[in-house]
């Protein structure tokens, strides 16, 4: 249980410690992360501080801006920036995503959920590896297992996914048609199959499934882990 703290009674002190939780916080903050501090503020005054912070930075021509992303709000660079940060984090060697990496989450995230053996036929190669880098960078988590021969996991895509990619919910993610030739590529189904805008998981409802996908509910613990890259 998070401790438990007095609201200020001043508007501006309370704008200026919701700033300073945004800054601070290594997961996007959410107003009911807020609620828990003080419970006694009011979810009204508590979002209405929010926004005031919100507005602030964006009203402003520096280098930062605060951002809704995974149902939360985080500090980050402004975008026209970009090209600068890049080649800092470049000049420091920092691992990024392979290709292989990011193919395979492009296909989680428009086929979830979905099996290692559904993602090889797509890619025509081994993910194991690639999957069980996803799993332990926390983009990607099994949600259960499917109801066939073998029962595979099925994996889907997590906070972390959204927050790493910018995205608020599944729902911002490109259309199929604005992926194109990647799409092709990838044997995605097309926007008629799987409308991206509708996708089987919304923010809130992590654990849904269309309604055809029979698939047994699980914990994941570390012996799954262990063996992510080896269902059939």
């Amino acid at each position: 249980m998070p401790e438990t703290l007095a609201p200020p009674a001043d508007g501006d002190r309370l704008r200026s410690i919701v700033e300073a939780l945004i800054f601070a916080a290594e997961e996007p903050l959410t107003l009911d992360d807020l609620e828990d501090l003080f419970p006694g503020a009011g979810r009204g005054a508590l979002q209405a501080a929010i926004e005031a912070v919100v507005s602030r930075w964006a009203g402003t021509d520096g280098g930062l801006q605060i951002i809704r992303v995974a149902g939360g709000y985080r500090m980050t660079t402004r975008a026209d920036l970009g090209e600068w940060v890049r080649a800092l984090f470049r000049s420091r060697n920092r691992k990024r995503l392979s290709g292989a990496a990011l193919e395979t989450l492009a296909i989680v995230a428009y086929r979830q959920p979905i099996t290692t053996p559904e993602i090889q036929a797509i890619r025509g190669t081994d993910t194991g590896g690639v999957l069980q880098t996803l799993l332990e960078k926390r983009l990607l988590r099994v949600v259960g297992r499917k109801k066939v021969v073998g029962k595979p996991m099925l994996y889907a895509t997590t906070h972390e996914f959204l927050a790493h990619f910018g995205l608020n919910s599944l729902s911002d993610l490109p259309t199929l048609e604005e992926f194109g030739a990647l799409a092709a590529s990838l044997n995605l189904p097309t926007a008629t199959d799987a409308p991206v805008r509708d996708g089987p998981f919304e923010e809130g409802d992590e654990g849904a499934l269309p309604a055809d996908e029979e698939f047994d509910d699980t914990t994941e613990n570390e012996s799954e882990r262990d063996d992510d890259g080896d269902d059939s």
